[in-house]
């Protein structure tokens, strides 16, 4: 009679605990779409890619509709550093040119676009890699930004080039692509009402997209693990008004604020609730899915 390995049999068990503990959220979330932002910071990892890849495969799996909509500011620099063309920020934004905006698109919808489309396809999904000009997805307008001059105190408007916001996003070819069973990956590009091509921030394209679609959640993966307090921990769960508040006090300041503030529109807009999770996490998405206590920031209505 073999012996009975009681560590692998432990190990099997939570295994299957987990698989129950999952059932509920399979269940609230079948034939639910969700928006996913994958940031550029996390492509350069092969390893972490193939890691989101296999996940994204898993959500379509298990009859939830994922589309993607990735970054690429890394990418961006790399290639601007190599054609020694000049890249200037105003308040985070790049002020881009008409030869930026080229180099912009090619890398977007280009290279890094088609390098996750393939590692879904890899990971056995079937992904469809488009920009904001396909399918007339997401037609933008030029954004404007005004700042004061500290000595004269006057407002001026900053004219920051090709750089856009979502003005409409017409949601009908990722209705077609998810009802073929395929995952749609979205470069953050979008045409203007003369033709123009508008580079937009990839966290505000993804929040425009999920508007559109209704999602029942948005994720944000970035590189920390939420939003946390005065005392440095994480707060799992803030309403809207709440994350005003911590706006206002300051606990929630620099580059967490535009981000916060894309979440809150998208809950805003209707969609279910949108997460801050740290990308670098194995799995993470899966771990705030489908386990009792997420771990990230969810924005929820109340």
């Amino acid at each position: 009679m073999a012996e009975i390995d009681f560590g692998e049999t432990k190990h099997w068990l939570r295994t299957a605990r987990t698989l129950i503990e999952a059932l509920p959220y399979l269940r609230r979330y079948d034939g639910e779409s969700f928006v996913i932002k994958y940031g550029g910071h996390a492509m350069g990892d092969e390893k972490a890619a193939a890691s989101f890849a296999q996940d994204v495969v898993l959500l379509k799996q298990a009859g939830i509709n994922p589309v993607v909509v990735h970054g690429g500011g890394p990418q961006i620099n790399q290639m601007l550093d190599r054609l020694k063309i000049k890249s200037e920020y105003v308040r985070g934004l790049r002020v881009t040119d008409a030869a930026t905006v080229e180099i912009v698109e090619m890398v977007l919808a280009g290279s890094i676009n088609k390098q996750l489309v393939q590692a879904i396809n890899r990971a056995g999904g079937t992904a469809v890699g488009l920009s904001g000009k396909d399918g007339n997805l997401i037609r933008a307008k030029k954004l404007t930004r005004t700042v004061k001059d500290p000595d004269s105190h006057i407002e001026k408007v900053l004219d920051l080039g090709f750089v856009g916001e979502p003005e409409r996003v017409d949601p009908s070819i990722l209705y077609r692509l998810i009802s073929s069973d395929v995952i749609p990956v979205v470069a953050p590009i979008g045409f203007g009402p003369n033709g123009e091509t508008f580079n937009i921030n990839a966290d505000t394209a993804a929040g425009a997209v999920a508007i559109a679609i209704e999602a029942a959640r948005f994720f944000l993966l970035t590189d920390v693990p939420g939003v946390l307090d005065k005392d440095k921990q994480l707060l799992n769960e803030l309403t809207i008004e709440q994350s005003q508040a911590l706006i206002a006090d300051g606990t929630i300041s620099g580059g967490m604020i535009p981000k916060v503030e894309t979440c809150v529109a998208a809950v805003e807009g209707g969609v279910g609730a949108s997460v801050i999770l740290d990308g670098k996490i194995p799995h993470v998405m899966l771990l705030e899915i489908f386990t009792q206590r997420g771990v990230g920031t969810m924005f929820k209505r109340s």
